[in-house]
């Protein structure tokens, strides 16, 4: 008997959607580093993306970096490094995106006692307002950190949409290579990797207007959920399933739409509405607020509608479901990343990887 509540993991699809995405990089000239940070960076499924040709792996977190010591492969940090891991960071990562001078110190000092050249991305706020010196600093900030040995600057990079929302665009792009452009002349350098962003990004391949500068992405969303995240358009011959939440039904009854009673709030510090629909046929389902974002799972069934949640309970409003449901019933779910973000990191969900 199947384990609920859980989350199915179909690697294949993950492959593919890799190879689909590796392919459309490679005809720009465009390196992909796969995220692994909304799966926790399960081996398994970053091993999914290497088979499907990935030149590196991405991750926010040393301590996944370290789940993924064993697939020989490069890695790079993504959130700026903390100084208190500057030692993990210089062990784990074979390069890491960077904004802060006394960190970049720190990743120095360690890679010297490690005898280690460290590998630095810096990273440019093109006005999301998010991590990165703003560009007036860049040419300072450069010159400062070629002062450091055990450290290499290989590239510049920025993030868009994660914060600010600001769309990525052949304008903001375009910025980003010119200042490369200016510091490669002004110190004499090459830089190898100009990383123009996330999932976000993809949707300028697709229009030809991405800059020729850009030779690096950082794709999480569009390889597990098939989906760039401009917009949130589907890509072309991906998978939008890879993941599936399944959860189980614990009771099932027919109750009113409208709770009894003077309303107050509810766990969570709200107060609920409700639209009076007479009586309902309604599922509770094993699990709750405490292992997913309830406004990221999508049912399957269509004819079925998320009435909302607690802590640990799910319901469901079911009367018109396709299927004669009963107690014990599994009910699936299409997630959305906030859901899969959650679930995979919640210890109570099962993890079933095929």
């Amino acid at each position: 008997m199947n384990v609920c509540p859980r989350i199915e993991v179909n690697l294949s699809k993950i492959r593919h959607n890799t190879s689909v995405l590796k392919e459309v990089c490679d005809k720009k000239n465009i390196k992909l580093a796969g995220v692994t940070k909304v799966f926790c960076a399960i081996p398994k499924i970053a091993k999914a993306m290497v088979d499907g040709s990935i030149d590196m792996l991405a991750d926010s977190r040393v301590e996944n970096l370290k789940k993924l010591e064993n697939i020989k492969i490069p890695k790079m940090l993504l959130r700026l490094p903390m100084i208190s891991q500057a030692e993990d960071v210089v062990k784990y990562a074979d390069m890491s995106l960077n904004s802060e001078l006394q960190t970049i110190e720190s990743l120095s000092k360690e890679a010297i006692k490690q005898s280690k050249v460290h590998n630095i991305v810096l990273m440019v706020d093109l006005g999301d307002l998010r991590e990165g010196v703003w560009r007036s600093d860049v040419i300072h900030t450069v010159k400062e950190i070629l002062k450091f040995k055990g450290i290499k600057l290989i590239g510049m990079g920025t993030n868009l949409t994660c914060y600010g929302g600001v769309i990525p665009s052949n304008e903001n792009l375009g910025l980003l290579s010119e200042l490369a452009e200016t510091i490669e002349k002004e110190f004499g350098i090459t830089l190898e990797i100009i990383s123009g962003g996330n999932s976000s990004s993809l949707y300028l391949l697709e229009k030809e207007e991405m800059p020729k500068k850009i030779n690096h992405l950082r794709l999480g969303e569009a390889i597990v959920l098939g989906r760039e995240t401009a917009y949130g358009a589907d890509i072309k011959d991906t998978y939008q399933d890879a993941f599936t939440f399944i959860a189980e039904i614990i009771e099932l009854k027919e109750k009113p739409s409208v709770p009894i009673g003077e309303i107050g709030m509810d766990a969570f510090g709200n107060t609920p509405t409700f639209v009076d629909k007479g009586i309902r046929k309604r599922a509770i389902l094993a699990v709750g607020r405490q292992d997913v974002s309830i406004d990221n799972l999508i049912p399957m069934d269509k004819n079925m509608e998320i009435l909302g949640a607690s802590s640990d309970h799910l319901i469901v409003d079911v009367t018109d479901a396709k299927k004669d449901l009963k107690v014990g019933d599994e009910i699936r779910f299409n997630v959305e990343y906030g859901a899969l973000l959650q679930l995979i990191t919640s210890e109570y969900i099962h993890k079933s990887i095929q």
